[in-house]
């Protein structure tokens, strides 16, 4: 074995940026979520904009119990997201526990361990994606069970949204909820969206349907407004990103509601 070479140290300290990317959003994912991770990848990340991830113990099935066991895993999942650094917008995705922990209650929880930061939810940001179109007849499509989708149904109508129709598939593990394919979904769209709505809100962060909102709107002729797009849009507009991409829906091209 040949010596090895001296290592020198350089004195010469190199610049260093602020950070290495200019925003940084927090995705708090389910144990158990296949979908979450990669349509933020696909939808959020990009060269000036950063996304990291903490996962938070989750067991199916999807029952308003089991949903509400997550809240005291909260804070702890967004200390481990940058520790004691700042973040741009802060995202809990599961939109069935957001609407059984309540928003102000995950807020409360996330911001005890990021003080300050803008704290994201599903069902926050499909309200506020359906009032960037300015509708109020919606109809709402969930893969859950009724007694899971019942909080929904409650937390749309204490908005305002006159809710035309609600339809649920009836699933109980949202692993399985994840591997319903997009095409699926758009003939689901055709099928359930009421005539009188204006819009049609689809719920879960598990499902492949920010895939599937181009097709869905083509098949409807309306918007479409999904858990996973309506929170990628959100925290984009959060961290100052106001570009269109049209190829996730027409919530894409808008400006986020005052």
């Amino acid at each position: 074995m040949k010596p090895l070479p001296e290592i020198r140290l350089e004195t010469a300290r190199p610049a260093l940026d602020a950070r290495p990317l200019e925003k940084r959003v927090g995705l708090i994912a389910l144990a158990t979520d296949h979908t979450s991770e990669v349509d933020f990848r696909r939808m959020v990340a990009s060269e000036r904009i950063g996304v990291y991830v903490a996962r938070i113990p989750y067991a199916n099935p999807t029952t308003p119990e089991n949903l509400r066991k997550m809240q005291p895993s909260l804070s702890a999942g967004a200390a481990l997201i940058l520790p004691d650094e700042p973040l741009d917008a802060v995202c809990y995705s599961c939109t069935s526990a957001s609407v059984v922990i309540g928003d102000a209650e995950i807020e409360q929880a996330i911001q005890a361990a990021k003080p300050g930061v803008p704290v994201v939810t599903p069902p926050m940001a499909g309200m506020r994606g359906l009032n960037a179109f300015g509708v109020k007849r919606i109809s709402i499509l969930t893969p859950y069970t009724v007694e899971t989708s019942r909080p929904m149904a409650a937390y749309f109508a204490a908005y305002g949204f006159d809710i035309r129709s609600f339809t649920c598939l009836g699933f109980e593990d949202d692993r399985e909820m994840a591997r319903i394919t997009p095409a699926s979904l758009v003939e689901m769209a055709r099928k359930v969206t009421h005539p009188q709505a204006d819009a049609l809100f689809v719920s879960c962060t598990a499902l492949r349907a920010a895939l599937a909102v181009p097709g869905m709107e083509e098949a409807i002729g309306r918007p479409v407004v999904t858990s996973n797009q309506a929170s990628a849009w959100n925290c984009l507009r959060l961290c100052g990103d106001d570009t269109s991409r049209a190829e996730f829906g027409r919530l894409m091209t808008k400006p986020l509601a005052a």
